[in-house]
């Protein structure tokens, strides 16, 4: 299961990456979006479950920084960073930054899936999804806020242009409304349904049976 999980995470990457670079710089909001998302919501939570438990978990060696909370707002800061229409700008000039930016959204993603889901120590499992649970809900919460602004926002953040995404032309007001749609929909929706599988695994836990030690 961790060894399917962590090639199709791989893949995940290959996939949202492996179209021409410079795809990354085109001015389309929407496929940045979609790119984003391919790399926190969908490859970052394969490559957390691979390799959650294994000898390359660093969750059990930084418990401060791998805590589920901290994580969600290392999580938070670099999203909406990158985000700011001035970052957004430098993103769509320089490829040095495009990467910068992706690298980011990968590292912040995969140290919060791991951050939820890892512990090689049986013992601290449960404190660990409870503690994930939260943490992916709070993640929810801070993508949906993001995703209604971009969605709802008055006017366009980041242009007013006509840009082309895969080959469909949109405004700009079109374009940064779509992106937040697809935030929405698939990140907060995701980081949701994470939380809300693992508080579902601590409440199925079975309570132990008094006198069944002895």
């Amino acid at each position: 299961m961790k060894r399917i999980a962590l090639i199709a995470g791989v893949a995940v990457l290959a996939v949202v990456w492996g179209v021409p670079f410079t795809g990354l710089l085109e001015a389309s909001f929407t496929r940045h979006m979609l790119t984003h998302m391919g790399v926190v919501a969908v490859a970052a939570p394969l490559l957390g479950i691979g390799l959650s438990g294994t000898r390359l978990d660093a969750s059990d060696h930084l418990p401060v920084l791998l805590s589920p909370v901290v994580a969600s707002l290392l999580d938070l800061v670099v999203v909406w960073l990158w985000h700011v229409p001035a970052m957004r700008m430098l993103v769509a000039a320089s490829p040095l930054a495009a990467v910068a930016e992706q690298a980011s959204f990968l590292v912040a993603g995969l140290v919060l899936w791991l951050a939820c889901l890892g512990s090689r120590n049986a013992a601290d499992s449960d404190r660990r999804r409870a503690a994930g649970a939260f943490g992916l809900l709070l993640t929810s919460v801070h993508m949906t806020l993001l995703g209604a602004l971009l969605a709802l926002a008055p006017r366009p953040l980041y242009g007013f242009d006509t840009v082309t995404c895969f080959g469909v032309p949109l405004s700009g007001a079109q374009d940064q409304q779509l992106g937040g749609a697809v935030m929405l929909f698939i990140g907060a929706v995701v980081y949701t349904a994470g939380g809300l599988a693992l508080l579902a695994r601590v409440l199925r836990r079975p309570e132990p049976v008094e006198g069944a030690a002895r």
